[in-house]
């Protein structure tokens, strides 16, 4: 005997979230379907459904119970929403003057992503990205909004040529709105993302790394650019690092809150450490290692400016990046022999699927080869 499964959706009809019941043709199942109270079919989802009350949900799942298996994977949330760092102070955002002809994030919106706890870029890009979606559709209701709606503003974002990174924050920011917003969650699981693009990351050689540190201005420009290299960090932990995080007795890093609020240990440098202990003496930081004119967390504009003026002054012609910095990290240390897996560690990576991209850049395995040329 087949196995029977009924699937479970999320779906708004009239302004009333619903259960949708997706399942294959089947007498029994569409029997037991009829008998739910209410039970309507919608041709727009080509699906039945009832209202969306615990009662209904309770009742789904005892009429069906030993029957046909439940597949609640479009129905409950499994998203990882809220696993930032740094809240942002949203009072900014609520009290912008009105704007003739613009629509603003719902209050709710707002509201929500400060709740989760997102960090301040974070909030920045979704609010933007989903007042663009919102302004697109700026004669309807964005609760009316639906999957195909949504398809066709993505394909207006392509035919544009926007980037690929672009056009997957504004879909996580369309779908905060749908699934954490109005609690439906995974409602436009379908929604079709764009083919993950396969671009290398671009490294630096060692000398070039080593020729854009003895350019930098001052020991404490010197130790920023060392970290970015020697511990493969990113721009923001650099930023998030306190003076206690420095650990000379084991010679590691301890990593706070890293991407996807995770810690972590990193290696800590010698000659590194040298450096750190003069910087101390001379800038005296209170809390974070790095710290602005006023005591205050040092800035990522100011990271920036610090690794391309250094590049500039050493003859660096390409357009380097902080983050460059940690992608050579990661090479020069499967290039010199270190197993990948602990690469993945030191870099936060939570699958060796990410890390081994690095395998694609490492130039060691060439070395090997004898140019059919020669």
């Amino acid at each position: 005997m087949d196995r029977k499964y009924v699937t479970l959706k999320n779906l708004l009809i009239a302004q009333e979230k619903c259960i949708g019941l997706k399942f294959f043709a089947d007498k029994v199942v569409q029997a037991l379907v009829n008998d739910l109270p209410e039970v309507k079919w919608s041709e727009e989802f080509n699906m039945n459904y009832i209202l969306n009350t615990p009662a209904n949900l309770e009742l789904v799942f005892s009429t069906f119970r030993g029957v046909a298996w439940i597949n609640c994977n479009h129905f409950y949330s499994r998203s990882n929403f809220g696993k930032e760092l740094e809240p942002v102070d949203i009072r900014a955002l609520q009290k912008r003057e009105p704007v003739a002809g613009r629509k603003f994030c719902p209050g709710s919106y707002l509201q929500k992503l400060e709740l989760k706890r997102y960090a301040a870029s974070t909030v920045k890009t979704y609010v933007s990205c989903f007042e663009t979606f919102m302004n697109y559709y700026s004669n309807r209701e964005v609760k009316d909004l639906n999957e195909n709606d949504i398809r066709l503003y993505l394909q207006k974002m392509i035919r544009e040529e926007a980037s690929h990174s672009y056009i997957n924050q504004a879909i996580n920011a369309i779908k905060f709105y749908y699934e954490v917003v109005l609690e439906m969650p995974n409602r436009f699981y379908a929604v079709e993302r764009p083919r993950a693009e396969e671009k290398l990351p671009e490294v630096l050689a060692k000398e070039e790394v080593l020729c854009i540190i003895e350019n930098t201005n001052n020991i404490k420009h010197r130790c920023v650019v060392s970290l970015l290299y020697s511990a493969g960090l990113r721009r923001g932990e650099v930023l998030n690092l306190k003076i206690g995080d420095i650990d000379s007795k084991r010679m590691v890093i301890r990593v706070r809150s890293g991407k996807g609020n995770k810690d972590r240990y990193t290696i800590l440098s010698e000659k590194l450490l040298g450096d750190l202990r003069k910087y101390f003496l001379e800038w005296r930081p209170k809390e974070h290692l790095f710290e602005g004119p006023k005591g205050d967390k040092y800035s990522a504009e100011s990271i920036v400016k610090i690794v391309k003026e250094a590049s500039r002054k050493a003859g660096i012609r390409k357009r380097v990046t902080p983050h460059m910095l940690r992608h050579s990290f990661a090479t020069h240390l499967l290039e010199s022999g270190t197993d990948l897996r602990y690469i993945q560690v030191l870099l936060g990576h939570k699958s060796t699927k990410t890390t081994e991209i690095y395998t694609h850049v490492a130039t060691n395995i060439f070395f090997k080869i004898k140019n059919p040329l020669d």
